[in-house]
């Protein structure tokens, strides 16, 4: 359920949430972490970065609502 509400938050559906890696294990994909940010697509996926650069790009960002709300807080006057 809360993909599908996150699906219709971002307007878009979610992409295949995980890929094989070279041992062919499962691992996350960087296009489904960047969708859970709410980033926009290709934000991360599309300046060819190899993956575990990516992966650690998206995982120490700031969810863009969050950052928003602390603006918005933090500007009050």
């Amino acid at each position: 359920p809360a993909i599908r509400r996150w699906e219709a938050i971002l307007g878009r559906p979610a992409p295949v949430p995980v890929e094989p890696n070279a041992n062919g294990r499962p691992r996350i994909r960087v296009a489904f972490h960047e969708w859970m940010m709410g980033l926009p697509a290709g934000w991360i996926t599309d300046i060819g970065l190899p993956y575990g650069a990516a992966i650690t790009l998206s995982g120490n960002g700031c969810v863009p609502q969050q950052a928003q709300r602390a603006l918005e807080l933090l500007c009050r006057t």
